[in-house]
Formats: C-alpha cells, structure tokens, sequence
C-alpha cells in the first residue's frame, strides 16, 4: 500500500514536471516568434553615406562660350594705280592745212566708282620730236582749274584738244621757229598719270 502511495507520487510529480517542460518550451518558441516577429517589423538600417556634393549646387559652373566678335568689313578705296590715261589723235595723218585734235582718256579701273580731278589744272597735252620738245598744252594756259568728277566703275572720261601746229615754249615765250612736216610723238598726262605714246605725222 505503501509502495503504491509512492509510485502514485512519482507518477504524479512526472506528469507535473512534463506538464511544466511543456509550458516552458512553449513559452520560449512564443518569446522566440515574438523577436523575430519584431525583427521583420523593424527594418535594417541602411548605412549613412555622405553626399559628395550638394545636389542643388553643380559641381562645376557651365562654361560660358564668349560669341565671336564681328569683322568690321573694310570701306574699299579707290586704288589710283587704276586710274589709267590713254592719248590719242583723231588721224594718224595730217595734210599741211589739217590740225590735229588731240585726245585725253582717262578711265576708273577700279570695282567702284572714283572721284578724279580732271581739271586744266591737271591735264598736260604734250607733243616731242625725237629728243626736241615741240609744244605743251600748259606753256600758254591762262587759266588753270580744278574739276573734280566721279568716274563709275569701269567708265570713262575724255578731253579733247585741237592743236593748232604751233610751237609753244615755257612761260609761253615766242617761237621762231615752227613744227615742220615730219613724225611726231603726242603723251597726254593727268596729274602724275602719264599715257604711253601716240605717234602722228604732218605733211
């Protein structure tokens, strides 16, 4: 009797120990749940990184392309190397009572229109033989003046001069001495512009 009082003990505090063991690990798989309940909530935290720069200042300022500065286009200018003269008579052969007329050509060889002063005062008619100086449309000029005209592109301008077969010297002295029938050499000048040569006889 005695000893079944025993075993019914031991039977008992077994069934109370196994019940305890059964509590314990059911609380400790709830505590556990709980955590990593927790845990899952709870997000990691990312690591701070620190900004290389302010994101609302450029790291660099924009390069500003200077605009290129206008040409000035140069005014052109008339060049007088192409204002050119020509002479010429109206025949190439004069009988005794013939007078020769005497021709000046000037003409604007530039691209645009010229001002050239074709004035007395600039125009010389000159006639050689050989070496000897026959007459010169400025030895008797009573008056001289200047007349400015603009020449266009291209154009031209004349002066005629009828030569009266006589023989003129410097500050308009008096000739002896008359042009005689043979071959002679016109050269018509314009300022320091000088024509090349028109050769013309007189019977």
């Amino acid at each position: 009797m005695y000893r079944r009082r025993r075993i019914a003990v031991v039977v008992l505090m077994a069934l109370i120990l196994g019940v305890l063991g059964v509590g314990v690990s059911a609380a400790v798989v709830a505590v556990g749940s709980n955590a990593a309940g927790e845990a899952a909530a709870t997000p990691a935290t990312a690591p701070e990184t620190t900004p290389s720069g302010d994101a609302s200042t450029p790291s660099a300022a924009p390069t500003e392309t200077a605009s290129a500065t206008p040409t000035a286009t140069p005014t052109p200018s008339c060049d007088p190397h192409l204002i050119t003269v020509a002479a010429s008579t109206d025949k190439a052969v004069y009988g005794p009572s013939e007078k020769p007329l005497f021709t000046l050509k000037v003409t604007n060889g530039n691209p645009i229109p010229c001002e050239v002063n074709v004035g007395t005062k600039q125009m010389e008619f000159l006639v050689v033989s050989g070496v000897d100086r026959i007459f010169s449309s400025k030895d008797c000029q009573a008056t001289a003046e200047d007349l400015p005209k603009t020449i266009a592109a291209g154009g031209s301008e004349t002066a005629n001069f009828p030569w009266s077969r006589v023989r003129s010297i410097e500050g308009c002295k008096a000739a002896t001495v008359q042009p005689k029938p043979g071959i002679y050499v016109l050269t018509a000048s314009l300022g320091a512009t000088t024509s090349s040569k028109a050769v013309f006889e007189l019977k």
